[in-house]
């Protein structure tokens, strides 16, 4: 078998229920997808929830639920907004699963034999909320960053990954592997954060019930970061690979169109959020040098978004939810503005000011409006033209535009994609404008004809450009623009009234 184009959201913690910043990553993750599959290519899309800690711990006890059931409810809730997103992932993975747990386990007796993991004692000041330590140079004031509590310190026995033995190694990686860390602005980050030194990383928890336990030593639970991190390899089918129960990872793998770890790993993408960019730039490669696996081909941090120009929060009571956007103006309007509104990769604020005024210019006037006007006009000169080769100016442009569509999806450049489409359409537009069809009608019916060729060639694709991101637009679009008797339609993008 061919290896899978393999691409990855994080796994999202289920300490609470999802809002646009979760689903911005998975969307981000589906229209790349789309996109591939589009192209021909087999694709592998994993997406899942990391359920292990303290903060899980809480959460179900605030709710009066075990872990598990509480994880289970939050799961659920995942699943059903992936689907009222029409996001279409090949594999869920949860770190509950038997699949993770075994690979987890039998991944750290490996690197207890190899001394990667020692026993030791820790000292130091903790965020419950990241679940993991900070050193002065991360929390300055003894403040998370993040959350903005206070840490705590904490004192246990536990186990050490030693990250600093791979400081060279990784730093070495970066230089001859220049695609792997993303956007090029987080390079320079993250590696400077290399050079300044790594300590070893405290990697098991004494005082954490809610957690993988260690084979050989079951009073430690596994950290659970370095635990999550392990999910895109044993999503991947690792167990077949390390662990003993052969015939059980060979079931789980064919579950999901899989028949080994090498069909799909290394990874092409994992996108993640910023926060978690060192997570997965540096300790998740460095585990992978000392398992003597092959690291992901590129990590993508993508920004945070906030709302009307202030952080998410529950006490603001700010939190967009997806799904009511999506039901009061339509889920695909919602997929276009998150990735045409903000450079991917950026930092971004939501505002419905900005989603009516970028629905009305981007998707009202200039898609829905072409549309209707070049179907208006086709009317006249009978059916649809069949697909075919056809050359003139506009479709040249067309062309080009293919072009910069390709590399910038090979950039994960979506926003530039949207920009580079939505230039063309502008070009159409003003072609309309300039060559007036319905008047070059009276004098040259041919020319006028031609005219009309070329905007349902170059319409024919937009829609297939489109179709990553606003997939039920672009299934409309290409109906509408199927070769044949032009129908009527009602307009594509209703416009919307701004509320005063």
């Amino acid at each position: 078998m061919t290896k899978k184009f393999y691409i990855t959201t994080p796994i999202y913690y289920v300490n609470a229920y999802p809002h646009i910043g979760h689903s911005y990553t998975t969307l981000a993750c589906d229209i790349v997808s789309r996109y591939k599959r589009s192209r021909g290519e087999e694709v592998h899309f994993l997406t899942g929830t990391d359920e292990h800690g303290i903060n899980i711990e809480k959460a179900a006890e605030k709710a009066g639920m075990s872990p598990k059931a509480w994880c289970d409810q939050v799961v659920d809730a995942y699943k059903e907004l992936w689907k009222i997103l029409d996001i279409k992932y090949d594999d869920f993975i949860r770190t509950t699963d038997k699949r993770h747990e075994e690979t987890v386990q039998q991944i750290f007796e490996i690197l207890i034999a190899k001394g990667d993991i020692y026993l030791g004692h820790y000292s130091g000041m903790y965020c419950n909320s990241c679940e993991a330590y900070m050193d002065e140079t991360e929390a300055p004031e003894g403040i998370c960053p993040i959350h903005k509590k206070p840490l705590t310190e904490v004192k246990e026995e536990t186990y050490f990954f030693k990250l600093s033995k791979y400081q060279d190694a990784l730093l070495k990686f970066y230089e001859s592997n220049p695609s792997f860390l993303n956007p090029k602005f987080r390079s320079a980050e993250i590696t400077n954060f290399v050079k300044s030194g790594l300590k070893d990383l405290s990697v098991t928890r004494t005082k954490v019930a809610w957690g993988i336990p260690v084979k050989s030593n079951p009073k430690h639970t596994i950290y659970v970061w370095f635990d999550a991190l392990i999910n895109y390899a044993s999503a991947a089918g690792l167990g077949l690979n390390i662990c003993e129960d052969k015939e059980f990872f060979k079931e789980e793998l064919k579950k999901v169109g899989l028949n080994s770890f090498e069909d799909v790993w290394p990874a092409d993408v994992h996108l993640i959020g910023k926060e978690i960019a060192r997570f997965h730039m540096v300790i998740w490669p460095a585990m992978l040098m000392a398992l003597g696996i092959p690291t992901p081909k590129k990590v993508f941090a993508h920004g945070w978004w906030t709302v009307e120009g202030e952080k998410m929060s529950k006490t603001l009571g700010n939190i967009v939810d997806p799904k009511k956007v999506a039901d009061e103006y339509g889920l695909d309007p919602l997929r276009f503005f998150l990735f045409r509104e903000v450079p991917f990769g950026a930092d971004g604020d939501f505002s419905m000011d900005s989603f009516i005024k970028r629905y009305n210019a981007d998707l009202a006037n200039d898609l829905g409006n072409l549309l209707s006007r070049t179907l208006n006009m086709a009317v006249k000169y009978g059916d649809l033209p069949a697909e075919g080769e056809y050359k003139s100016p506009l479709l040249v442009k067309a062309a080009n535009v293919d072009k910069a569509v390709e590399e910038h999806m090979s950039e994960l450049a979506l926003d530039k994609t949207l920009e580079a489409v939505w230039s063309l359409i502008g070009d159409m537009n003003r072609y309309i404008d300039e060559t007036k069809p319905w008047a070059l009608a009276k004098t040259d019916e041919a020319a006028a004809k031609n005219v009309i060729i070329d905007l349902i060639h170059a319409l024919r694709k937009v829609a297939v450009w489109v179709e990553p991101f606003m997939p039920a637009t672009g299934a409309e679009m290409k109906k509408r623009l199927a070769p044949g008797p032009v129908q009527k339609y009602a307009p594509l993008f209703p416009r919307l009234e701004v509320k005063k």
